[in-house]
């Protein structure tokens, strides 16, 4: 079947049209050379002041009736996230408190036994909700390691608070102003029983302290 010279021309006048129409739009929506893509940074950090609210729980072996009881703090804290999506994150929180260790029960005497530094690092895995805007919850489960330093007795000759693993839990939600900056709300509650010993008296003893601390956080939240 033969083509009509005209139709032909109308044709390939049409398929050019196309081609270089498609061509132009694409031009269109690619970002210029000069205009650089701009990706939010994966890292963030925050800034908070947390109160270490401990259970007051534990017991000396061998001794009924026995209890103790802790001092709980308010503390600087830094914590560092990294997202691996926009919703899965893995955070890591630094910071150091003491605890003063108290008597209680049959051993009330005692007062104040000793003192001891805490350094405890957890690591927790997050789960970011982005479907509210700016409010951003996340809910967190992780490991802490505790290591306990610079132990001083009181009413006991001397103390030694053994380092510890636990497992943390975690709620909170950013607010977050613009990209970079926002307020953090934080709730962890860390599942920590270290053994211990301690000489009183010139009598060795140990026991558990059952800390179980909440780490309740506020501060600012900057995502880079």
């Amino acid at each position: 079947m033969k083509h009509h010279p005209l139709r032909l021309r109308g044709i390939f006048a049409a398929i050019v049209f196309a081609s270089f129409g498609h061509a132009a739009l694409s031009a269109d929506l690619a970002p210029s050379a000069g205009a650089p893509m701009t990706t939010q940074s994966p890292w963030q950090v925050r800034l908070r002041a947390l109160g270490v609210i401990t259970r007051d729980n534990g017991s000396v072996d061998g001794i009924p009736g026995s209890g103790l009881f802790y001092s709980d703090t308010v503390i600087p804290e830094v914590d560092i996230s990294y997202f691996f999506t926009d919703n899965i994150s893995a955070e890591l929180i630094l910071g150091t408190t003491y605890a003063n260790v108290h008597g209680e029960g049959s051993i009330a005497g005692l007062g104040e036994i000793g003192k001891t530094w805490l350094l405890p690092p957890t690591l927790t895995l997050q789960y970011h909700f982005t479907d509210f805007g700016a409010f951003q919850p996340y809910l967190g489960a992780g490991v802490n390691y505790t290591v306990f330093y610079n132990q001083s007795g009181k009413s006991a000759d001397s103390l030694d608070v053994k380092n510890t693993f636990g497992v943390a839990l975690q709620a909170g939600f950013d607010y977050m102003f613009d990209e970079h900056w926002g307020a953090n709300l934080d709730v962890k509650k860390i599942f920590l029983r270290p053994d211990f010993d301690a000489t009183v008296g010139g009598a060795d003893v140990s026991g558990k302290a059952k800390l179980d601390p909440w780490l309740i956080g506020a501060g600012v939240t900057y995502r880079f």
